[in-house]
């Protein structure tokens, strides 16, 4: 999408900084940086703003040879608007855009081709009955690790529309990541507190449930038993974009091959990195930076 950022609540007007924003995409960049090849696919407007957001991604080292432009809709648009301290207001401009066009016919080139790691979040489900459906081809369709951000947005859809869609695709999951309060939209119905949802996924094939805390860290579960870490400490600036920034860490651990401790370390450091940074992903590190946050508050590096 194109992202709008506002400098001051909405009503009173002011200024509005134009970027690009959307989960998938924010992962994307910051495995990008992180010195990943990553491919983002998806359907954009034949417009200013669907070229904006090819121009970004190529610019971020993302490929996006497998993205179709699609005429006959634009590009989606998300604004964003500072309300009190470091919340955020969020609206969606996503029905009728090109985005919700998205098919299991566009993915199918992408899918051709393989990956070590096909990344789903549940924000794409939301578009629209095109966009689940590609979703639920991806998964099934995937050669390597299927990851699945639960990622729910409750103006685009309702928590029971969520569980309909996403539930079905537990068993095709390898990695699940999800806020705390989000398990129960994946879990089997009757399983509410954590313990419970968690057991349940384990128990239908997911190798590693991931569950984000917050201000509070993360945990990850697996047959084997858990392992958690808390957040890394930093002036909270903007909260937008911290679970991408988080996945985005802990997918590029993954791929280097590092334990779920050095997976979870590197998540929390990426985490940090985007909340004391204004942006969805402006602020994501690159893999030389992963150290910056160990240097005392105020520190120049002359």
């Amino acid at each position: 999408m194109a992202a709008l950022r506002a400098d001051r609540p909405l009503q009173l007007g002011g200024t509005l900084d134009l970027s690009i924003a959307g989960a998938e995409a924010n992962v994307a960049i910051g495995l990008a940086r992180l010195g990943h090849s990553a491919r983002w696919v998806g359907v954009n407007g034949d417009d200013e703003l669907g070229r904006l957001v090819l121009r970004t991604l190529r610019a971020e080292g993302v490929d996006v040879s497998c993205v179709t432009v699609d005429a006959a809709a634009p590009t989606g648009l998300v604004i964003f608007e500072p309300r009190v301290a470091d919340l955020t207001r969020v609206s969606y401009y996503r029905t009728g855009s090109a985005g919700s066009r998205l098919t299991p016919a566009r993915l199918a080139a992408a899918l051709a081709e393989g990956a070590r790691i096909v990344h789903l979040t549940g924000v794409t489900a939301a578009l629209g009955p095109g966009p689940r459906a590609a979703v639920e081809a991806a998964a099934h369709a995937a050669s390597g690790a299927v990851c699945l951000d639960v990622n729910y947005r409750a103006k685009l859809w309702s928590r029971q529309e969520a569980a309909g869609a996403l539930r079905p695709l537990v068993p095709l999951v390898d990695i699940l990541v999800a806020s705390d309060d989000e398990l129960a939209l994946v879990a089997p119905p009757g399983a509410e507190h954590e313990a419970e949802c968690v057991e349940a996924l384990l128990a239908q094939g997911v190798g590693e449930v991931v569950v984000k805390r917050g201000a509070a860290g993360a945990e990850v579960f697996t047959e084997s038993g858990s392992v958690a870490r808390p957040a890394v400490r930093v002036p909270v600036r903007d909260t937008i974009g911290a679970g991408d920034a988080f996945v985005a860490g802990y997918l590029s651990a993954l791929l280097d091959g590092l334990p779920v401790e050095g997976r979870l370390d590197r998540a929390v450091t990426t985490g940090a990195f985007a909340v004391a940074a204004a942006g969805d992903w402006e602020g994501l590190p690159f893999r030389d930076e992963l150290t910056l946050l160990d240097a005392a508050p105020g520190t120049a590096l002359r």
